[in-house]
């Protein structure tokens, strides 16, 4: 299967989906449907009965009961007139899946229902696995698929108490599994890490794959944090370098020297230099923090983009930032290990349970 038959398939099974939840359910065809659907799930469960009970019947603890019980006549009834049935009719009952199975797969074809004619066994990879007698417990998947479509159309063969209890159960199956294979790769990787000799290379490629994504955030945050605050601290920025300016030229002794050799006017002239240099500097100031302000979040503006780009551009050849990128790497690693570690359907457990206080 490649992957655009699979796209293809899924495509498909939706619009039959689509298509099943809006048939009229008056028809004789939809009808004739449901009624095949029932006549197999009982078929199936009956089969399934009639053989549980035949090995029960057929085992020593079987003996054992029937002799408990005072009914030998009644096991050995069994053995001698009905067992020989049991086993003929699930050989008839086999035949049955073998012609129904392929009937079905006809009209697959027939009718295009999977992407391409070959897909049907390995959908109901279930079913043809049921034929055989040592995995006839399998054919309990169809009854309870059936038993599930049931239960989509409004139909509710199982009760609402059952089923929730199952879908838990097969909730807590699927994350012990998938938890067990998710919690073996992450050790896996660390012992990697661990005793690999090209470990560092593994870090560097994984450091350079994201140098962009990295120089973008970096850019992304200082047009979100610093800009904001650039605007929201001008004015403040602009008069208290206005005022460094205006003590720095009061505090230069030549220029008031100078200006104190002028008769009358170099009080005024000093004066006005002093308002001169603060205006300058908050003009400075103000020219200086206008670029810094400038841009969105989406599109920060180009001095905070040279920065990030010279940022992520850093050479980690150093030890102490690959001491640095191997810690994140780690502890990424292990919380990772922690977070799979929750057990989902415990939490659930408890809180059903607390509940029902």
């Amino acid at each position: 299967m490649t992957e655009q038959d699979i796209k293809q398939e899924s495509s498909q099974s939706t619009i039959k989906k689509g298509i099943r939840q809006h048939i009229r359910h008056d028809t004789v065809g939809w009808k004739l449907f449901l009624a095949y659907d029932i006549f197999m799930m009982f078929i199936i469960v009956f089969n399934l009965f009639c053989l549980c009970a035949n090995a029960f019947l057929m085992s020593n603890f079987g003996n054992w009961f029937f002799e408990t019980i005072h009914l030998p006549q009644v096991l050995q009834f069994y053995k001698s007139d009905l067992h020989p049935w049991v086993i003929k009719t699930e050989s008839w009952f086999i035949t049955f899946l073998i012609a129904e199975l392929l009937i079905r797969w006809f009209f697959a074809i027939i009718y295009k229902h999977h992407a391409r004619w070959f897909f049907f066994p390995f959908i109901h990879w279930y079913e043809i696995l049921a034929i055989s007698p040592y995995l006839r417990f399998l054919r309990l998947i169809r009854a309870g698929i059936i038993a599930y479509r049931f239960h989509e159309m409004g139909y509710k063969v199982v009760p609402d108490s059952i089923m929730n209890r199952v879908l838990f159960y097969y909730g807590v199956v699927m994350e012990e599994l998938s938890d067990r294979v998710v919690l073996t790769v992450i050790d896996g990787v660390k012992q990697e890490l661990d005793t690999s000799s090209s470990h560092k290379k593994i870090i560097h490629d994984l450091v350079n794959h994201h140098r962009d994504i990295f120089a973008k955030a970096i850019a992304e945050v200082l047009q979100e944090s610093l800009a904001t605050e650039l605007k929201a601290q001008r004015q403040l920025i602009t008069h208290n370098v206005g005022q460094i300016v205006r003590q720095a030229i009061e505090d230069t002794p030549q220029l008031t020297q100078l200006l104190r050799l002028i008769p009358i006017a170099g009080g005024m002239i000093e004066n006005q230099i002093q308002n001169i240099g603060q205006q300058l500097g908050e003009n400075i100031t103000q020219g200086l923090i206008q670029p810094l302000t400038e841009g969105s979040v989406d599109n920060p503006n180009a001095t905070y983009q040279l920065i990030s780009t010279k940022l992520s551009q850093l050479n980690i050849e150093n030890q102490s930032l690959e001491e640095l990128v191997e810690s994140v790497v780690y502890e990424s690693l292990e919380s990772l290990k922690k977070q799979v570690a929750v057990k989902q359907w415990q939490l659930e457990l408890n809180k059903n349970d607390q509940a029902e206080k």
